[in-house]
């Protein structure tokens, strides 16, 4: 990645698909791109059962970049209330020792603390994504996919944007497949239960498949090349978690050609301890 203008020398990308509870059945899904100064090719497909996986991938010697669908910061209002770290690493090594029973009271706590229908504290990239709040536990369990996550990121020492950049030529972003959809108008197309894996979804999918092709040409110039074997795994996969992987390598490839142009890809007035999602626009916090 450059600043003085887009070419990228075949940088390799990563949509990594992440879940706090890596398994057989439900591994973390990794897709590799390579992002020329034409395309954005889309190279192999792997599934992580295990923790020690997931961390040798982070080790993986650079350089490149890669999108991760999982919050990658806590909202301010619950660093306050917890009297936890606003330093990003400071706030990850606290996380990292804490037991995750300790993690899951805290927030538990501090939600049932709040009013009703104010429970959850939102970063502000939350609301324009359409995102969780990284307090929520279940459905989806975003707060543990970054108690999880965030943590073993901030060990394996990578530059995370924008919460801790570094020389490091590891680079984290976060992704968030659901908001790319949204933006294409894609409707529901996944779901983890059979009872849910419907016509319907499998539809929205294909159409999210399509759309792909016009969004990444749109939004960083390029032209995106998969083979028609991963286009049909996409379509077939019920669980949407290779599409999301895809839809990840999508904006990761965003993130790099925002970089190589030299623009922010967050707010330069807001908590970059938060985090940001690739892609999600913002308006000034106080404007005039």
């Amino acid at each position: 990645m450059t600043r003085e203008g887009t070419r990228t020398a075949d940088l390799r990308l990563f949509g990594v698909d992440f879940t706090s509870a890596p398994r057989t059945r439900k591994p973390i899904v990794v897709v590799e791109g390579r992002l020329g100064d034409k395309s954005l090719a889309l190279m192999a497909v792997e599934r992580l059962t295990a923790w020690p996986a997931f961390e040798a991938f982070l080790e993986r010697p650079g350089p490149w970049l890669a999108a991760f669908d999982l919050p990658l910061g806590l909202p301010r209002g619950v660093r306050e209330a917890l009297d936890w770290p606003h330093d990003w690493r400071q706030l990850m090594r606290r996380l990292a020792d804490l037991p995750r029973a300790e993690y899951v009271a805290a927030l538990d706590r501090l939600r049932e603390a709040r009013p009703k229908g104010a429970r959850y504290i939102h970063r502000r990239c939350d609301p324009p994504a359409g995102s969780s709040s990284p307090m929520k536990l279940v459905n989806p369990p975003v707060g543990l996919m970054l108690f999880e996550g965030a943590t073993r990121i901030a060990r394996a020492g990578l530059s995370v944007l924008p919460c801790a950049p570094s020389a490091d030529s590891r680079v984290a972003v976060e992704g968030y497949p659901g908001h790319v959809a949204r933006a294409l108008g894609v409707g529901s197309y996944k779901h983890d239960a059979r009872a849910g894996q419907t016509p319907e979804r499998h539809r929205e999918r294909v159409r999210l498949i399509a759309a792909l092709d016009d969004w990444v040409r749109e939004q960083t110039g390029r032209h995106l090349r998969w083979t028609e074997p991963l286009r049909a795994e996409c379509a077939d996969d019920a669980t949407g978690d290779t599409l999301d992987a895809v839809v990840l390598t999508a904006q990761a490839a965003l993130a790099a050609h925002r970089i190589a142009l030299g623009e922010a890809i967050a707010p330069m007035d807001g908590d970059s301890a938060e985090g940001w999602i690739v892609g999600v626009a913002w308006a000034p916090l106080n404007p005039a």
